[in-house]
């Protein structure tokens, strides 16, 4: 024994591996290398990792905190049980300070100490038993508290906070990923939806179509159009009546080409027997030896010298008194009137309302009644190239005096285009005040009635591929 107590040994609980305890073990094998850098997720949004590395973090994800805490109560736990040793050792101390003073002789009475050892019990002995009793309980049955704190604060630790802040990189890259995702699809949906409303190209978008709408000036235009369709003869024609002040118009009185109904404020003017108004094209242009109706370079010049920056031009209409006015002067007499005068450039509305109606009044139209299912045939192409091609072979089938009508109004209307930043006269617009105008009501139908406002849509458009691509329709390459 050599005077030493021995130290009993303590058996060795041997716990079955837990997952945390595999991947910590994995970790060891592997020497923990620091984490890789993370990289960005492929097109499917997967990180490209190994099945070691998989593996591995969902073990330690998984039981990261349960490890922890597992830790962390153990310590707690050691350190109680020092405690509890450090208290049974001042006791076994006090202990032990009696048996030295009754050996001495002191009395115990006097000290205040109640002896528990018989007086035929040797010293030696009490002494003995008490350092033995204090060993076991200090050395032999207390855990070594040091180690243990030694190893969670040195080992355990450093790794759960390792694997703690690898969970917090993955989370924190996830984040990222699926932010940028939802940013991404945010900014698509967001400029989808503002192309729709206003696109970026010259293609027209709810804003400007909307913007676009007269309901005024479309319903005037309708039923210019019914009372010129028939003739004034059908009285109950589709008119509102109210209050003009409730947005009814008043009733259009019906185009009657009498020659023995002159106004009798005009009646001055002599009637020099070259009507203008209601005569075929080819007739008047041949009667007046020229290549363009008179009265088309006439209206179009003024229009161009005071009209290209009046907003709303061709879709704003002019005073009816005054309309009709210039109208059977220019019927009368064309070459005696001066567009110039204040009377009419002052207000230029007058003007386009003038040139709109000598359109509307031609017997046969200027894309002819021959023509009109052709046309329409061909702007049912959905492809835009193609559509432009039929139409341009649509307008070269045209008889001369319609075609050089047609290639001059166009130039004029592309010049009117060409300053929509201040009419605010696009070419939808335009398409949409001449389509009805140009193509006429069309002819009739089976029923006996006219057919051409069921086809506004496709005139209008007819119209607005031809203006778009008047350039490669009209000019010649030597023209340029």
């Amino acid at each position: 024994m050599n005077g030493h107590p021995t130290r009993p040994t303590t058996p060795i609980l041997i716990r079955p591996p837990s997952r945390i305890s595999l991947a910590i073990h994995l970790m060891s094998i592997r020497k923990f290398r620091p984490p890789r850098q993370v990289q960005p997720p492929d097109d499917d949004g997967i990180l490209e990792t190994s099945f070691e590395e998989n593996v591995l973090r969902a073990l330690c994800d998984l039981d990261t905190k349960d490890l922890a805490q597992r830790y962390e109560r153990a310590l707690q736990d050691a350190e109680a049980t020092t405690e509890k040793s450090k208290s049974r050792v001042e006791v076994t101390a006090e202990e032990l300070e009696r048996v030295l003073i009754q050996k001495e002789g002191e009395s115990v009475r006097d000290t205040g100490v109640q002896g528990r050892s018989p007086g035929g019990v040797s010293g030696k002995r009490v002494i003995g038993k008490a350092v033995a009793k204090g060993g076991l309980l200090l050395k032999g049955k207390n855990p070594d508290t040091q180690a243990i704190r030694q190893e969670y604060f040195n080992f355990q630790l450093p790794r759960i906070l390792r694997v703690l802040r690898d969970v917090a990189g993955n989370l924190d890259l996830g984040t990222q990923y699926h932010l940028n995702r939802f940013a991404m699809l945010f900014e698509a949906t967001v400029l989808d939806e503002g192309c729709t409303l206003a696109p970026v190209d010259d293609k027209p978008g709810v804003k400007s179509i909307i913007e676009s709408i007269d309901n005024r000036a479309d319903f005037k235009v309708y039923m210019h159009n019914y009372a010129f369709a028939h003739g004034g003869t059908h009285t109950r024609g589709p008119r509102r009546e109210g209050p003009k002040e409730d947005g009814f118009l008043p009733p259009i009185a019906a185009v009657h080409h009498a020659a023995g109904s002159p106004n009798t404020t005009n009646s001055q003017i002599p009637d020099k027997g070259r009507p203008t108004f209601g005569v075929d094209l080819a007739e008047q242009m041949a009667r007046d030896d020229v290549d363009v109706p008179l009265i088309m370079v006439k209206c179009c010049e003024a229009i161009e010298k005071y009209g290209l920056d009046y907003q709303g031009i061709y879709r704003v209409g002019g005073t009816v008194t005054k309309v009709a006015k210039l109208k059977e002067r220019l019927d009368k007499d064309l070459d005696s009137i001066n567009l110039d005068a204040e009377e009419w450039s002052s207000d230029i509305s007058i003007v386009t309302s003038v040139l709109k109606q000598w359109l509307r009044e031609l017997p046969n139209p200027l894309l002819t009644h021959q023509l009109y299912d052709s046309f329409l045939d061909a702007t049912r192409n959905d492809n835009e190239r193609l559509r432009h091609i039929r139409l341009h072979e649509r307008v070269n089938d045209l008889p001369d005096p319609n075609y050089a009508t047609l290639k001059y109004f166009m130039g004029h209307l592309h010049k009117i285009v060409e300053h929509e930043a201040e009419n605010s006269m696009t070419v939808q617009n335009i398409a949409i005040v001449f389509g009805p105008t140009l193509f006429s009501p069309g002819q009739p139908g089976a029923n006996g009635h006219m057919n051409g406002m069921a086809d506004a849509g496709l005139q209008n458009k007819a119209i607005e591929t031809i203006l778009d691509h008047y350039t490669d329709i009209f000019v010649d390459e030597g023209d340029e």
